[in-house]
């Protein structure tokens, strides 16, 4: 059974609708971009790209999925068109994505999953994050003095690699709801990988952005800058390596990743990496296991809101900001109220201070997971929000909790890059699925099987202890780092209605609840509740999406007392609506789209 807490869902949003061109990222593909050598997208793909284009919703009645690339799309179209199941068409989407996302996911990196399962009603979730491995030490991000390196000084290199865990989500995914043969789903990835797949334009100008970085290990610079040129926006890319590592994990299954050549590959590059070696080892790979684990639902109006649990920190914290705004009437201050956003701010700046404070890998540290969405606790702690103004201050509460222990409060870094999948199959099955390897290229590091590696271990907190108390997420052997992936599964009555998740770091929490209050309290379909503007608050500045009508909230906010700051907000969502049909959109911020029948 799901963990349940009887709390009201997040309201980090505006429901201010803007058209799709207003906050379309620049480097949406054009409809006639070529999906091949010499090939031009289909008639289906170009009338999605179409749809998200003019701010329509993409309707189907049997099945649906939505990504990040449209190439994915397709190849999880074919598996879903062909009878297979949510999970089946997954692990033909994230093999295409490792391919033409590179920077945000693949099978050197780690991803959540929720389920839910129509035969049965059921709900549950995998947890294929990265894991520490076993010989690091709790100076794994500070210098010779104690002090915490810089960033990028921890990312670039073997470092920061944890153990992936991708591969072995998919064929568990796979072996517990899959129908179609498994080698069959590596198909598309194996052919775009060895004839050859467009470079799409956002990934040549996140190359051209990252030259320094990209060019100081030599196979990455060899495969994205070729010649001492970086690919740029339609050029040819093929990747036989890659191509060669899917035939073996589809004839072999998960376990010749994790054992073998390809895992002996990953370790000689984690350990020689110039100048910022790791210590990951063909042992943390061959122990490496998914963990299944029960979803986390927070109840909000008439549906519940399900997700994963620790070691995410997103249902947690998403709950948490919904039952300290249940006993303010947000909608009728109205969207446009500086007050209402005072509330959402200053709930949210609550929900994070607890977020810091307590959550981590539950295997490693206890957790006062039911105090955390008591509603007697938040109710407290909504009480703080009966003011005129900011909070000056901002702490972490005191929730209910039989453990004695006290946590000093994290500061880790999270950045984005990541992507999401959503996808409902012909017999209702839903799968929310967020995956990442972390940093936009992760470690920087090219696998010899033709994929990067993550730079996950920076997720964890490089300080061990704050004021002399250890911090939850804190580096440890084995442990898995705190992230914010917020895939969700909203439910009414039983069933889903709406599957959703975004990339983003930290700020997936916001993007994620503002989706579905999108959707659910404004009445916006699929697509109009993805391409809305964007507004944040996690550490007590008010991040406004630039270019939209919410940049006009900066003078108001700053009279309430916070700091302001009109900025890119990159997110990435991609939802699917289930009614009487099947209702999808892609964000416009990116390449994806939503594609069904």
């Amino acid at each position: 059974m799901p963990i349940r807490a009887k709390t009201t869902f997040l309201l980090i949003l505006t429901a201010l609708p803007v058209a799709a061109q207003d906050v379309a990222d620049t480097t949406a593909p054009e409809a006639a971009t070529s999906g091949g050598p010499g090939e031009e997208y289909g008639p289906e793909i170009t009338a999605a790209l179409e749809a998200k284009a003019a701010g329509r919703p993409v309707e189907a009645t049997d099945w649906m999925v939505a990504a990040a690339n449209p190439l994915a799309v397709e190849a999880g179209a074919k598996v879903l068109r062909a009878g297979g199941t949510a999970a089946d068409a997954m692990v033909a989407v994230q093999t295409v994505l490792g391919l033409v996302e590179p920077q945000s996911s693949g099978l050197g990196g780690g991803a959540f999953l929720v389920w839910y399962d129509a035969a049965s009603g059921e709900l549950t979730t995998l947890d294929g994050r990265e894991t520490a491995p076993l010989s690091v030490t709790p100076q794994l991000f500070q210098n010779e003095a104690g002090e915490a390196l810089e960033f990028y000084d921890a990312v670039v290199g073997g470092r920061s690699v944890g153990t992936p865990g991708t591969p072995r989500l998919m064929e568990m995914a796979h072996e517990k709801w899959g129908t179609a043969e498994w080698p069959s789903l590596f198909e598309d990835a194996i052919m775009l990988a060895r004839e050859g797949f467009t470079v799409s334009p956002r990934l040549a100008e996140l190359v051209a952005e990252d030259p320094e970085r990209l060019g100081r290990f030599e196979a990455t610079a060899a495969y994205f800058m070729p010649g001492g040129t970086a690919i740029a926006a339609g050029d040819t890319l093929t990747n036989a390596a890659y191509a060669d590592t899917l035939e073996t994990i589809a004839e072999e299954g998960a376990e010749a990743f994790y054992t073998g050549e390809i895992a002996q590959g990953i370790v000689e590059t984690v350990q020689n990496a110039p100048g910022n070696p790791g210590t990951l080892s063909m042992t943390d790979l061959a122990i490496y296991d998914v963990v299944e684990r029960e979803a986390v639902c927070a109840d909000y109006r008439d549906t519940q809101i399900c997700g994963m649990g620790p070691p995410s920190s997103g249902a947690l914290t998403v709950g948490q900001i919904l039952g300290m705004l249940d006993a303010y009437p947000l909608g009728e201050m109205g969207i446009e109220d500086p007050e209402a956003w005072r509330l959402i701010g200053d709930a949210s700046r609550l929900a994070f201070a607890d977020r810091g404070r307590y959550m981590a890998d539950i295997d490693y540290v206890p957790m006062p997971l039911e105090g955390l969405v008591d509603p007697a606790y938040l109710e407290s702690r909504a009480r703080l929000l009966d003011r005129d103004d900011a909070l000056p201050d901002v702490s972490a509460g005191d929730p209910d909790w039989s453990h004695a222990a006290i946590w000093g409060d994290d500061a880790s870094i999270e950045l984005p890059s990541t992507s999401h999948i959503s996808i409902v199959d012909a017999a209702g099955n839903a799968l929310s699925m967020t995956t990442t390897i972390e940093n936009g290229f992760g470690s920087r590091l090219f696998a010899p099987g033709g994929f990067l590696l993550n730079n996950e271990l920076t997720d964890f907190s490089f300080e061990t202890h704050e004021d002399g108390y250890p911090i939850a997420n804190r580096v440890e052997p084995g442990k898995r780092p705190r992230s914010s992936m917020a895939p969700t599964i909203v439910m009414r009555d039983g069933a889903p209605i709406l599957v959703v998740g975004s990339p983003g770091g930290s700020r997936i929490i916001g993007y994620v609840a503002q989706a579905v209050v999108n959707h659910i309290d404004w009445g916006m379909d699929a697509q109009a509740a993805l391409s809305a503007p964007h507004a944040v608050n996690r550490f007590g500045t008010f991040d406004l999406e630039e270019g939209t009508p919410l940049a006009d909230l900066a003078g108001p906010l700053q009279e309430l007392g916070y700091e302001t700051e009109v900025r890119d907000l990159n997110s990435g969502l991609h939802m699917i609506a289930v009614g009487e049909t099947l209702t999808g959109g892609a964000d416009p911020r990116r390449e994806g789209i939503a594609l069904g029948e």
